[in-house]
């Protein structure tokens, strides 16, 4: 094990560790459904068991072990044929040795007495396949020591993870409040700590890095987000939890984007060593939020991720983990033996354009969130870049605990680091993890000073706030403090309350619930003149537009990496004249707060059987210039909602294949499209609007496979009578904003752009 300096606030070391920060804050996305096959691995048998092969006792050759709903085998021949023999002597699965010998057979019911059975009559020892609820006795987590530094760790299958330990001071010396940081990036590389482990780290507390299986220097093939990831994840919690140097024999676990979305597949399994999760900037549905949204692949971004993993996933794909291998890390070259077996995460992304639920249910967290029992802090963006605003749907799933902290505002992929948020999660792992009254030392602004030097990079300071607990006298009276506050807390005009585009909101409003019941979904109607109205019109109308797919791949970032900046350079371009329409209020009388998701109720028409939309909420300013809000997508032949989950503001397509069903020619029939959850206040004198063109153009990374124009398309929603066309917005009554309209740009995320007037074409 290589030896690891401490970290301490007298030798911390401030600037090497956070400098990471810019360069190590991954990038994430929620994608890459896993497929309802096993990429190219092989699966049980179906339509029951094969004839018993010849019996034998002849040794094997290879090793076989049992895992969570898998077999894995390793040093076979290559090209072996290998089969998986069951206890009563029925064949379940059979599959060739890869290249380095390794095979893997997936969807494994659980039992025991399982073997693997050769060529030449050998056959392995005997072995289990667990259930995921199967957990170890807990002398299996307390056996395993753990030093400061770097080293490995074992789960319940066998399989060695890499894991980088960073104590703030001798073990001995402890025990210290521990936290977990826990993904497929690099979080067990001793030599570049992962952005949360590095701060948490410079906090004082004891942070363990663990690179998930098939990833980094640990063993295993990678799958996304399948169950066995997940139960990793509880063996690591109890293993850290049961070390002499943990406090309390509980840990949290930490993390943005990547490390942020395991915890909630980690948490739902309720290790009982586990505190509290505090994930920030993470998914509530791996297709329809990020991968599929609206039915049309983002292949900008989200494919981009999922090339990424498919390409790290590799033996030696991650640059450190290839290091180790070359100094001589036996262990992590042994690691690599089942790499091989990772299946192809882009063909399960083509696999699974429709919505399967026996793929997608297991990847979607807002289905399972309601299983996490232990305090919560969530924090994300409106118009993250990465992961998008789809986090927010789920918000109101989180029923197995009533300690929840969520804080949402307008801004990037990193605006939980931000002060307004940073500052709230170091109050929260304090109170949960640590047990303590949140007293903060000079390393807090030292941390804030260096993100933003290597993040927003702004010469403005970015004060955290004032802390709240300085009159406190004992940990109960601030926990039931911090308890008091309302879980949701919204962040408005993000970016207006310092310097233009500086990380800093103006004012903020707290609610008890999300959807937020204060809210009033209110509809506004598309008339004539492209204008909004509040009263369904009685004459009917026609307006038309032409599909234009060529916009696909535009972004509104020129510049790739410039996202985080204060002001960025947007690119966000005007509507095309006849390949959109778009609709707009009066100039408000008053200032109109909304927050929540919103619903765009078209009467559509196409002269194709099928047709992919983009709508766009913004934000007409009197001074003559137009902000963004928020987007929404959907192709037109995944039109059908579910009646159980949609509401009045927020249509819930099924995505399913037997659902869809294209276009009635020349005809008019209802498509709801979902806008993404948002929250913005509209200013007294701006006007609303809502505009409707093909996908792409007005996200920053997110680009969109959009359907080929067959021709010339035109697409056309009907206006008044009894196809009245409308928009159904979360408006939120009685409340004002605080301070003028914002600068143009200044919002954080919010691209502005000069206003130009479109006429829509009356068919």
């Amino acid at each position: 094990m290589n030896p690891r300096p401490r970290f301490s606030p007298t030798n911390l070391r401030m600037d090497a560790l956070l400098a990471v920060l810019a360069t190590s804050l991954a990038l994430l996305t929620a994608c890459g459904s896993s497929s309802s096959g096993n990429g190219g691995n092989p699966t049980p048998t179906p339509g029951g068991p094969t004839p018993t092969p010849a019996p034998t006792s002849a040794p094997a050759s290879y090793s076989a072990h049992g895992s969570v709903e898998q077999v894995y085998i390793l040093d076979a021949d290559p090209g072996a044929q290998l089969s998986l023999v069951a206890a009563n002597g029925s064949v379940v699965a059979t599959g060739e040795a890869d290249a380095q010998g390794s095979l893997i057979f997936r969807n494994v019911a659980a039992g025991s007495a399982y073997r693997v059975t050769g060529g030449g009559g050998a056959s392995s020892e005997t072995f289990a396949v667990t259930a995921p609820d199967d957990a170890p006795d807990a002398s299996f987590y307390q056996s395993q020591q753990l030093d400061d530094g770097y080293q490995y760790i074992e789960t319940r299958d066998g399989t060695l993870l890499a894991v980088n330990v960073l104590l703030p001071g001798p073990a001995e010396a402890g025990p210290y409040p521990t936290v977990i940081e826990y993904s497929g990036y690099s979080p067990a590389d001793p030599d570049s700590p992962q952005p949360s482990s590095a701060i948490t780290a410079a906090l004082g507390y004891a942070v363990v890095g663990v690179n998930m299986r098939g990833t980094g220097c640990s063993g295993g093939a990678f799958q996304f987000f399948e169950t066995l990831q997940a139960t990793d994840g509880y063996d690591v919690v109890e293993i850290v939890a049961a070390q002499p140097w943990a406090q309390y024999g509980k840990v949290g676990m930490v993390g943005l984007s990547y490390p942020g979305i395991s915890q909630l597949f980690v948490a739902q399994l309720q290790p009982p060593s586990l505190a509290a999760i505090a994930p920030l900037s993470v998914i509530a549905d791996t297709g329809r939020g990020v991968l599929y949204p609206g039915g049309i692949l983002n292949n900008g971004f989200a494919t981009g991720w999922a090339e990424e993993r498919q390409r790290e996933a590799r033996p030696g794909g991650q640059g450190w983990s290839q290091r180790r291998m070359d100094a001589g890390d036996e262990v992590c070259i042994d690691n690599q033996k089942l790499r091989d077996q990772t299946p192809d995460i882009l063909q399960m992304i083509a696999d699974n354009n429709f919505y399967h639920p026996e793929v997608a249910d297991p990847v979607t967290p807002a289905l399972f969130v309601h299983r996490i029992n232990v305090p919560v802090y969530l924090a994300g963006a409106w118009q993250d870049e990465q992961t998008g605003a789809y986090f927010a749907t789920m918000l109101g799933n989180f029923t197995g605990t009533d300690k929840l902290h969520f804080t949402m505002t307008n801004g990037a992929h990193t605006e939980p680091l931000t002060p307004p948020v940073f500052g709230r999660w170091m109050e929260f792992l304090d109170l949960y993890v640590a047990r303590r009254i949140p007293a903060r030392t000079a390393v807090a602004d030292v941390i804030v000073d260096v993100i933003n030097d290597q993040v927003w990079k702004t010469e403005e300071p970015l004060p955290l706030e004032p802390e709240r607990f300085t009159d406190v006298s004992s940990y109960e009276e601030a926990l039931a403090r911090f308890e008091s506050d309302p879980p949701i807390r919204i962040l408005f005009d993000n970016g207006a309350g310092s310097g233009p585009g500086v990380p800093a909101p103006v004012f903020e409003a707290s609610f008890d619930a999300w959807p937020i019941p204060q809210v009033a979904p209110t509809a506004f109607y598309f008339d004539e003149d492209g204008t909004l109205v509040l009263e369904a019109p009685d004459e009917e109308g026609v307006d038309s537009w032409l599909y234009d797919p060529s916009s696909a791949q535009r972004t509104t970032l020129p510049q790739p990496g410039t996202e985080w900046l204060t002001l960025p350079p947007w690119d966000w371009q005007p509507l095309p004249e006849g390949k959109a329409v778009a609709y707009a209020t009066e100039e408000l009388d008053e200032d109109v707060l909304m927050a929540g998701s919103g619903s765009i109720d078209l009467w559509l028409t196409s002269t194709a059987a099928d047709t992919d939309l983009q709508v766009t909420l913004s934000e007409i300013r009197p001074d003559g210039f137009e902000t963004y809000v928020q987007s929404g997508w959907l192709r037109a032949s995944r039109r059908v909602t579910s009646d159980e989950d949609s509401t009045e503001l927020r249509p819930v397509h099924t995505h399913r294949e037997e659902d869809a069903a294209p276009l009635p020619a020349g005809e008019f029939v209802l498509t709801r499209v979902e806008l993404f959850p948002f929250a913005h206040a509209f200013r007294a004198g701006s006007r609303i609007r809502i505009s409707i063109e093909a996908p792409g153009g007005d996200r920053a990374l997110w680009k969109f496979e959009a359907l080929p124009a067959d021709g010339e398309v035109i697409n056309s929603v009907a206006r008044g009578g009894a196809t009245a066309s409308r928009v159904v917005l979360p408006v939120l009554p009685g409340y004002e904003a605080m301070g003028p309209l914002p600068e143009c740009p200044a919002l954080r995320s919010q691209p502005c752009r000069e206003y130009e007037e479109l006429t829509n074409d009356q068919g």
